[in-house]
């Protein structure tokens, strides 16, 4: 089955989720953790922009300022000088531009120049950040960044289990003291065995199974010597921490003596142990200056911290999600309210759980595996592990940009518990991948027009060639074609007149997939791709994707809907026999569609039905 479709507003971009979309990262930067250096010149970082629009990628997201463990803040002046520039360049591409960005200057400067989306780091928690973007109409990414100090954690409270077999072994268990304490002889059973022997100490149940012993000798549940035994411990808790700790190896019963023995070397050797990458004691190495710089300091020294809590607590793989989850998904749900409340129309926020940011291996495992959860908050979900530790922690692979594998599994797993965008660096391997899981896995056809136009040879015969040919694409069908019609040439006026029409079809590929299929068919039926063919000169037969039902592409290779669609009378005339109103429908979706006087290519007759 098809996703449920939804919508995310970005400044003049409306970006459908009938399939996950890419974001491709772009690092302006010497110093990321993955790609740092490679995309620092300007002119390489457009080249390489522009290269991942022609990969698949249906956003850029551009960033100044690496933001990995240890990073150096940079100033809001450096990051633009940095990024202006590249945003500029791949908007007039007509890609939808992400600034990622903490610095409102920076923010608003690449609004101005285009860029449809703020990815803020910290989570709109400046107030300034939050005020602009209340007052624009750009798309935005709340993040999860994590704490500047450790959550603050209830303490927990102690319980003990009550069963029939471990009260009644313990009620026996007193009875027989007390009966040794008055000289008595030992109460007898049935079998005339001692209670609180073998038979009662170790209780069997049905089947002759053997119950595990529950430590509840010292405190037997409803009882009055459990209360006693309980006064007891409260008030032997209280003499032991305000005695020095000669009267505590004292004060400790015969009972408990050999447990304590038994715990004070475990709990020696962990309170004992050096952690790998911890601070001494008394060693400040927390930025003070950069709250994101402090939060990813104390994530590294948090890892060795909880080193020692894996050594008591080896019971679970992961550490309990509840108090996790709740964290994560408060900030998010609170942060994208404070946006509605400040103006900001719920349609244009998006979240991100911040994988590395602050945040363990196990933490970041936990919240991916939790993704379902996060989509029940109810806005667009990113996924943005690419080439991160965690997944080098589950694959194995130490070098980040060797990560990519991995990286496609988890957020495939994302993509089926309900993530609908996926941050990678490798847009090229994903848009495969994507494009090979989602063709098996969900089923979608998709409606989209094309134009067909020859004014060279058999005008009409090399019309319906190429409509025959285009029905036999994989995954797409002709559903309904336009009569032909004559039609002006249009920008090269010497040629001879064109023979034009327009189909409408349904497919399953990617748009980009789809334009290979479209150009192969032209070099099929002999179009001249030569340096000798004149751009909008005569040819054999010309394919063009005009329009794809939820998709808008920027770049060299396609631009979707078509850049010159609405200027086109011998377009948008045939167009007239498949939808009621094209000017309407595709002014709708964002084209600037001219009156029929200033049009270029006019029709002046039609030719018969195709």
């Amino acid at each position: 089955m098809a996703r449920e479709s939804s919508t995310w507003h970005c400044g003049k971009h409306t970006i459908t989720f009938d399939r996950p979309r890419i974001m491709g990262i772009l690092n302006v930067t010497p110093d990321s953790f993955s790609d740092g250096g490679e995309n620092f010149d300007q002119d390489a970082a457009i080249a390489r922009g522009i290269a991942m629009l022609d990969e698949g990628a249906d956003i850029i997201d551009v960033g100044g300022e690496s933001t990995r463990p240890g990073f150096r803040p940079v100033s809001a002046d450096e990051e633009a000088r940095r990024v202006l520039p590249v945003v500029r360049a791949l908007v007039a591409k007509g890609a939808i531009v992400s600034i990622d960005t903490r610095h409102v200057e920076v923010a608003k400067a690449a609004v101005r120049m285009g860029a449809a989306i703020v990815n803020d780091v910290t989570g709109f928690t400046d107030p300034k950040m939050v005020e602009f973007v209340a007052n624009s109409n750009c798309g935005v990414v709340v993040m999860h960044a994590g704490e500047l100090t450790e959550p603050v954690r209830a303490p927990h409270t102690a319980v003990t289990l009550d069963t029939s077999a471990a009260a009644y072994a313990a009620e026996r268990e007193a009875e027989r003291a007390r009966a040794e304490a008055e000289g008595k002889p030992q109460p007898r059973g049935r079998l005339g065995r001692a209670r609180g022997g073998k038979v009662l100490g170790e209780p069997r149940l049905k089947g002759g199974a053997i119950q595990q012993r529950l430590p509840f000798g010292d405190a037997p549940n409803g009882s009055a010597a459990a209360e006693a035994e309980q006064n007891k411990a409260a008030e032997t808790d209280a003499s032991v921490d305000a005695a020095p700790a000669a009267e505590q190896a004292a004060a400790v019963t015969p009972a408990t003596e050999g447990a304590v023995a038994a715990t004070a070397p475990v709990e020696t050797a962990v309170s004992t142990e050096k952690v790998p990458g911890a601070a001494e004691p008394g060693e400040d190495t927390i930025p003070t200056t950069d709250e994101l710089a402090a939060i990813m300091q104390r994530a590294n020294e948090r890892r060795g911290a909880t080193a020692a809590e894996r050594v008591r607590q080896s019971r679970f793989t992961l550490p309990d999600s509840a108090p996790i989850m709740r964290r994560v998904m408060g900030f998010l749900s609170d942060q994208a309210r404070s946006l509605m409340q400040a103006g900001v129309s719920r349609d244009r926020i998006c979240i991100d759980p911040g994988a590395g940011f602050g945040k363990s291996v196990n933490e970041d495992i936990v919240i991916q595996r939790e993704t379902a959860k996060m989509v029940t908050l109810g806005y667009p979900l990113m996924c943005a592990v690419s080439r991160k530790r965690v997944v080098g922690a589950v694959s194995g692979v130490e070098k980040p940009a060797d990560r990519d594998a991995a990286t496609f599994g988890m957020c495939l797993g994302a993509i089926e518990n309900g993530a609908n965008i996926v941050r990678v660096h490798d847009v090229a391997g994903f848009a495969q991948f994507l494009n090979g899981y989602w063709a098996v896995a969900h089923p979608q056809p998709r409606r989209a027009f094309v134009a067909l136009g020859s004014n060279l040879g058999r005008r009409l015969d090399n019309i319906r060639a190429a409509r025959d040919l285009i029905a036999e694409i994989p995954l797409t069908c002709v559903f309904n074609c336009s009569r032909i019609y004559e039609s002006e040439p249009a920008y090269v006026h010497r040629q001879d007149a064109f023979a034009n029409a327009v189909i409408e079809i349904r497919t399953e590929l990617a748009p980009l997939v789809l334009l290979d299929e479209l150009m192969k068919i032209e070099n099929r039926l002999g179009r001249n791709r030569t340096p000798s063919a004149r751009p909008n000169g005569p040819r054999v037969i010309d394919c063009d994707l005009l329009w794809m039902e939820g998709e808008t592409h920027g770049g060299d290779k396609l631009r979707l809907p078509h850049p010159k669609l609405g200027e086109r009378d011998f377009v948008l005339v045939p167009l007239e026999d498949l939808v009621h109103d094209p000017a309407r429908f595709f002014r709708y979706e964002g084209v600037k569609v001219l009156d029929p006087e200033e049009r270029v290519g006019h029709v002046v007759g039609e030719l018969g039905q195709l």
